[in-house]
């Protein structure tokens, strides 16, 4: 079982939120991620029932890189602009072809405010 790795986010309202992530073995050797595909939500307390935000590989905010072993996280400026929120918690989970999941990282998400609007 691979411990999840503790990270937090900050996300700028009105900018591009882009974060890399690389999954490795023990070897340093990249884990592949090939036929997997990923989610992650953030909600303002790990007991609430309301998403704040969803990345997925399936609406196209999470990117897996195969055999590199690569996780990219992409949430648009204009979604960005639109967060009402301050802040919540996270994690972030692969599913195996199998149908395994490993909870690949958790922590905290911060917003902060935008200044210069349109």
């Amino acid at each position: 079982m691979t411990k999840p790795a503790k990270l937090n986010f900050t996300i700028y309202q009105g900018a591009t939120f882009r974060r890399r992530l690389r999954w490795l073995n023990p070897d340093k050797t990249p884990i592949d991620l090939t036929g997997c595909t990923a989610r992650m939500q953030v909600r303002e307390e790990i007991e609430s029932t309301a998403t704040l935000l969803e990345l997925t590989t399936e609406n196209g905010r999470i990117a897996l890189g195969g055999t590199a072993g690569t996780v990219d996280l992409l949430v648009d400026a204009g979604t960005t602009a639109a967060i009402t929120w301050s802040g919540g918690v996270f994690d972030l989970e692969i599913v195996h072809p199998g149908g395994e999941v490993t909870r690949l990282a958790e922590g905290s998400c911060c917003v902060s405010p935008e200044v210069t609007r349109d």
